[in-house]
């Protein structure tokens, strides 16, 4: 069904798996379980290598900055940090969202 909707060979779904890009939950009968999240992985993974150009291991690293963006986001919104300072940042975590294609 993940691969139906995600517009993949099965095969690369466990290849992603493998690789560790895509972490799939399992029932008692081993059978993957993909959630809404791990669809919209699989389909920011498929543009990356299809339409963008980039092969896996660099998949593997703008994936990284991508949930690097995602830790430091609400720090953006903490008290700690002046408002220049979460300006600055803010910026550039969007800089780098807009790279990775969040």
């Amino acid at each position: 069904m993940a691969a139906r909707l995600s517009d993949m060979h099965p095969q690369t779904l466990r290849k992603y798996e493998r690789l560790g890009l895509v972490r799939p939950s399992r029932t008692v009968g081993s059978t993957r379980l993909y959630s809404n999240d791990e669809l919209v992985r699989l389909r920011l993974i498929k543009h990356l290598v299809d339409e963008v150009g980039v092969n896996l291991a660099g998949v593997q690293r703008l994936l990284s900055i991508a949930e690097a963006v995602q830790r430091i986001q609400p720090l953006v919104r903490g008290p700690a940090a002046s408002p220049a300072a979460r300006r600055q940042l803010a910026a550039e975590v969007k800089r780098i969202a807009e790279i990775v294609g969040l």
